[in-house]
């Protein structure tokens, strides 16, 4: 709330906003979006506002892209797309570049989520791996524990944070986690690879869980991780 002079202003504001009565010293929830790889067009490429769409509006509108309004908005993006796809081969042709370099633009299923994921395990792990205690961020990785592919879903419950070779470790089945929070190395591990060592020094020690219980691994989804993937 920019501009804002005092906390009691700012609740008022937010009254406002939620066209609800509140009370002076009540604190709103208030949510964020994240938006995951966006793109932009230049300037002389904008899609024209939607007449039905005013400009007063602050929680956002959806639109179905198979009907209407949203149809229109899908074709005017492929359309855009195609030429930007189009326009990227023709400068790389100027440059001097032999062959095409992009294949023609197709529409493809995305998992939807992921960056959100990521986020809020980050944050709900306090940014340290939960076996190793590791702060550096650009190690770190979000883990499903379930993997998405395997009906695992994006909840912080399926989720881990862990550093990036103890996370590929997770996903081949060399280490895991048990129900009672402790982390478990494979004799796999150091049977195939004749190495290991640092990884069976945490072996048996509780994992850094986080301090909401509502946040911590799913015991089931712990349980199918060691039932279905962990080497034995």
């Amino acid at each position: 709330m920019n501009g804002v002079p005092s906390l009691p202003e700012m609740r008022r504001r937010i009254s406002e906003f939620r066209r609800e009565p509140g009370r002076p010293d009540e604190d709103f929830t208030i949510g964020n979006v994240i938006l995951q790889q966006p793109f932009f067009f230049t300037r002389e490429a904008w899609i024209p506002i939607p007449a039905d769409f005013s400009l007063n509006i602050v929680q956002g509108k959806s639109y179905d892209l198979d009907v209407g309004t949203g149809r229109e908005i899908s074709a005017a993006l492929e359309e855009r797309l195609v030429q930007r796809s189009a326009m990227s081969v023709q400068r790389a042709v100027a440059d001097g570049v032999i062959g095409r370099m992009f294949s023609d633009p197709l529409l493809a299923r995305r998992r939807l989520g992921q960056g959100a994921f990521r986020v809020l395990v980050t944050d709900t792990y306090a940014r340290q791996c939960a076996v190793t205690n590791e702060h550096t961020l650009p190690v770190l990785e979000a883990a499903h524990i379930r993997p998405v592919t395997n009906h695992g879903e994006h909840r912080v419950t399926n989720g881990l944070l862990l550093r990036s070779d103890v996370h590929r470790l997770f996903d081949l089945g060399y280490v895991t986690i048990s129900p009672d929070m402790k982390f478990r190395v494979s004799k796999r591990l150091g049977e195939d690879w004749r190495n290991g060592r640092i990884y069976y020094a945490y072996d048996g020690l509780a994992i850094s869980a986080p301090k909401d219980p509502m946040c911590r691994p799913d015991g089931q989804m712990l349980e199918w991780h060691a039932d279905t993937v962990f080497l034995r």
